[in-house]
């Protein structure tokens, strides 16, 4: 591995169903192949994306296994590891860099919350038990928990926490956070509207639920920004905004599970509490996919 985790675009990488709610294995291998012969730099599983909230203890170990066995070193695999329960996310990491991981991806704990010094001494104690790098996930919207930049600060300190997925919409404090931190912290967008805003910025590309269906698209997006190209990085920004904004008009991943079934792979439905999309907005997000030629 290079110093960065990986540069570029990161799939969010959804996790198919069967039709009697367990996972779908064989079309899990299916997608990666897909995005690996399209052109994503890494895939990340067991995200929000991928359900995690709804896995059991054992579908996410094994779900974080077979993406491992299945890439098998043709991109860095970034396993979701993060919980609410320092103890379980710890046990979490520990199994993820056993079976191979290339990193993990640790979001903020939700629900019970903590402070700025719980984050640091959540985190610090995660850290403290892997020896493979981590990214942080900053997702206030979800979680009610935000990290500042001050306590960016000193995280970036550990030697094993090298990254953030940034997605508090906050760009002010994330300059903050970039000026405290230089080159200790790498930061990823955790949001496809601003894949490009953060990569100029001096971000290191994008953890994406877009290229699930468009990675391909995702990768030039992101490529060009690092590249210099601010032009074509944001004239390709500009076109799939209306895309991007789409995936997002239920709760994630109901519309990019949609969208992938209509696309032509066979992901099932997601998991209780999350419920398919009324039959209008099912309408708006079909006609959108065939507006840019995808079905």
């Amino acid at each position: 591995m290079s110093e960065h985790i990986f540069e570029g675009s990161g799939v969010a990488i959804i996790t198919p169903m069967n039709p009697d709610g367990s996972v779908n294995f064989d079309e899990l291998g299916r997608i990666i192949d897909f995005q690996i012969e399209n052109g994503t730099d890494a895939i990340i599983t067991c995200g929000t994306t991928g359900e995690s909230a709804t896995l059991n203890n054992e579908e996410h170990c094994e779900v974080i296994e077979y993406t491992i066995k299945k890439v098998a070193h043709r991109v860095p695999v970034i396993a979701g590891a993060g919980s609410n329960d320092t103890n379980y996310a710890i046990g979490l990491s520990k199994h993820a860099q056993t079976v191979g991981a290339d990193a993990i991806l640790s979001v903020t704990p939700y629900y019970n919350k903590t402070s700025q010094a719980g984050l640091i001494r959540h985190y610090t104690a995660i850290a403290d038990n892997v020896d493979i790098p981590i990214i942080l996930y900053n997702v206030p919207s979800r979680t009610g928990c935000n990290i500042k930049p001050e306590t960016y600060y000193e995280l970036s300190k550990h030697p094993n926490i090298k990254a953030t997925k940034e997605a508090n919409g906050d760009t002010s404090a994330l300059v903050r956070t970039m000026a405290l931190c230089g080159d200790n912290l790498d930061v990823y967008s955790g949001e496809d509207s601003q894949a490009f805003t953060i990569t100029a910025m001096g971000g290191k590309g994008v953890i994406s639920v877009f290229a699930n269906i468009c990675p391909k698209e995702s990768h030039e997006l992101v490529a060009a920004a690092l590249a210099g190209d601010f032009k074509k990085s944001f004239e390709m920004q500009k076109k799939y905004i209306k895309l991007m904004d789409m995936l997002f008009s239920d709760v994630n991943p109901i519309p990019i599970k949609e969208a992938m079934n209509m696309f032509g792979f066979n992901c099932g439905d997601c998991r209780l509490p999350l419920t398919a999309m009324s039959e209008s907005d099912h309408e708006a997000l079909r006609k959108t996919l065939v507006e840019y030629g995808l079905i």
